[in-house]
């Protein structure tokens, strides 16, 4: 992807659509195949899915990519998570020293992980007495999330970890669906009732600090880096037709401002958990998006996101490889 100058060259890009006649074609086989007709429910539409953005009635899955992205955030000043922000940067090596759950999960679903750490010695701005990244910090991050991305991956999974971003996440989505701050805001990594209230009060005052900017300038006032990245990544997949696996409350959250902008920019994302975190299933009825899973989790790193893959998997190698009625030589059907 030809490296964003500005937020609003966003708005101009010449989106990719996913292919109708390979759709078509899909949807075709699916009815030949040996099942009754929508039996593998959402595991059909999954094939079709793929089958649009590969241009392809037969889609595979033989590169898959992770991506996952850190970042600090300047509005831990205010006291919104009971965890310092050096275990981000405990975190990043945790997670290339192999030791964290996406690691696991990736090496299960078949999918190559690259940790992105994002500037952690230089937090964002506390969004409450400022902007937490000025158009040009959050254009960085976006770029750097687009080169993160392998664009010969037939899909991509994404991921995050950032001390101090549920309180972000919640602030992007009331900035972009509007509802009450106390709406968007959950535990994150513990938070008690109180501290809840905390973020709550937090949200509401970088909301009127912002009050009125567009979604995508939402993501530099309100966002962190990892944000931003994910963004970029996003776009980045979507100019290479490569489908996205979001993961949770946080993933979903960070791509908002997108959605607020331009709903189409999100067509080629599955979203693929339904969090914990509260407020994410409001987020999801807002996109319209539906997730594949729903296992209680609330971790991140992507960790819903490689699960799904593993259903994504599921989806394509049964349209694939099972035998239609004529080669299984049943008749009648």
């Amino acid at each position: 992807m030809t490296p964003i100058k500005a937020l609003n060259d966003i708005l101009q890009l010449t989106l990719p659509h996913p292919d109708a006649a390979a759709i078509a074609a899909a949807q075709d086989r699916s009815g030949a195949l040996t099942k009754p007709p929508g039996s593998l429910g959402r595991l059909e539409e999954m094939a079709f899915f793929m089958a649009g953005w590969q241009a392809c009635a037969r889609p595979r899955i033989d590169r898959a990519q992770a991506l996952v992205f850190a970042g600090n955030h300047g509005i831990c000043a205010q006291g919104v998570n009971p965890f310092s922000q050096a275990v981000t940067a405990l975190m990043v090596a945790n997670f290339q020293a192999g030791g964290a759950a996406i690691n696991q999960l990736c090496r299960v679903a078949g999918a190559d992980l690259t940790i992105v750490a994002l500037d952690l010695e230089t937090p964002t701005a506390d969004f409450t007495t400022g902007p937490a990244m000025t158009e040009a910090e959050c254009v960085d991050a976006l770029n750097r999330g687009a080169a993160a991305v392998d664009t010969g991956a037939d899909v991509l999974v994404l991921g995050e970890m950032g001390i101090g971003n549920s309180t972000v996440s919640a602030a992007l989505a009331h900035a972009v669906y509007g509802a009450t701050p106390a709406d968007w805001v959950g535990r994150g990594t513990g938070s008690d009732a109180a501290g809840q209230a905390k973020k709550a009060d937090v949200v509401a005052r970088g909301a009127a600090l912002h009050a009125g900017l567009p979604p995508l300038h939402a993501l530099a006032a309100l966002g962190g880096r990892e944000q931003a990245a994910i963004c970029g990544a996003v776009l980045a997949a979507r100019m290479a037709r490569i489908p996205v696996i979001l993961d949770g409350y946080i993933c979903t959250a960070a791509v908002a401002p997108l959605h607020g902008a331009n709903p189409a920019l999100l067509d080629h994302c599955l979203i693929g958990h339904a969090s914990a975190e509260g407020g994410h299933a409001r987020l999801c009825a807002a996109m319209g998006k539906v997730p594949v899973l729903s296992l209680g989790m609330a971790l991140g790193e992507g960790t819903g996101a490689a699960l799904a893959l593993g259903i994504l998997r599921g989806a394509v190698a049964c349209h694939d490889g099972m035998a239609t009625f004529a080669e299984a030589g049943i008749g009648g059907a």
